[in-house]
Formats: C-alpha cells, sequence, structure tokens
C-alpha cells in the first residue's frame, strides 16, 4: 500500500494564531503602560491651568520686583530638618509674622505636606522634620499677618542615604 502524503500548509487557524498573538502583545503592553502612567502620576500641574496662566505676569512682576529690592531666600534641607534665611529690606523682613514651607513631589500628590516654619534667634527659620529621599520641589512664603512679603520656589534633591 502506498501512502498517500498530505501536506497542510499554512491555514486560515494558523492566521488567526498569529493575528490573536500580535493584537494581545499590543493590548498588553499599551494595558500595562497605562496602568503605570496613571498610577504613579496625578497628572495635575495646577488646579486651573487657565487662572495659572492669567496669573503668570502677575507672579512674574512680582518676583522681579522683590528682586530689585534685594530679596533673597537660602533653603537649607536635609532629611530631618527644614531651614530658612530671608534676606531683605530690614523692615520688610522684621514684619514677617509666618514662614510657611510646602514640599510637593514633581509627580505624584501622595507625599506632600506643609509645615510652618519657626523663627530662631539668628534669623533663620526652622523646623524638624523627615524627608524621604528623592526630588522635591519646595514654595516658601514668608507673611506678615495675611500680605505676602516674599514667596520662592525652588527644586530640591534629598540624596539617599549611604550604607
Amino acid at each position: 500500500m502506498q501512502e498517500i502524503a498530505t501536506k497542510r500548509g499554512f491555514t486560515g487557524w494558523h492566521m488567526l494564531w498569529i493575528m490573536v498573538a500580535f493584537f494581545g502583545t499590543i493590548i498588553t503592553v499599551n494595558v500595562t503602560m497605562a496602568f503605570y502612567a496613571n498610577s504613579s502620576w496625578s497628572g495635575m500641574l495646577s488646579k486651573n491651568t487657565y487662572v495659572a496662566s492669567q496669573d503668570f505676569n502677575i507672579k512674574a512682576a512680582q518676583a522681579r520686583e522683590w528682586a530689585r529690592q534685594g530679596f533673597r531666600g537660602k533653603i537649607t534641607v536635609d532629611r530631618s530638618a527644614i531651614s530658612y534665611f530671608l534676606e531683605g529690606p530690614v523692615e520688610a523682613v522684621s514684619e514677617v509674622t509666618t514662614v510657611t514651607a510646602a514640599f510637593n513631589r514633581p509627580v505624584g500628590d501622595d507625599q506632600d505636606f506643609a509645615i510652618d516654619l519657626q523663627p530662631a534667634a539668628d534669623g533663620t527659620y526652622s523646623a524638624a522634620h523627615e524627608l524621604a529621599p528623592g526630588p522635591w520641589i519646595v514654595d516658601v512664603e514668608a507673611k506678615s499677618h495675611d500680605r505676602t512679603v516674599f514667596h520662592q520656589a525652588e527644586r530640591i534633591v534629598i540624596e539617599e542615604r549611604s550604607k
């Protein structure tokens, strides 16, 4: 007896499995990336971008005026303490009643916090607070009652402690 050899070749089922594997991979990668993007960043750069854009020129003019008057602030931060030194016109600096430092992560908002800094004898304002390593945006506002005397924002990086 002679056996008849049948060669199946490429069928519709082969094409179906190729398409399922191809698009399944793409969909899996996209869903994974969307999950990580959504869980790692709040997406919020400003509460209201229109209002922020309207205020930009006003804030920039105020910053130029503070620089012209000689205001300067120096933020010093380590893992456990925050200190701030404000220089400027004596009459304005002596009026400062509160200094608040808001710490924000550039990405995400689950670790953000604000802290009131207490005045020290040498003219600095400080507070004890543990900070996690990594990048932070520090937004310091010095006020005299309800009026802002000086405002400063600075990006800092807290280094990981070596073991």
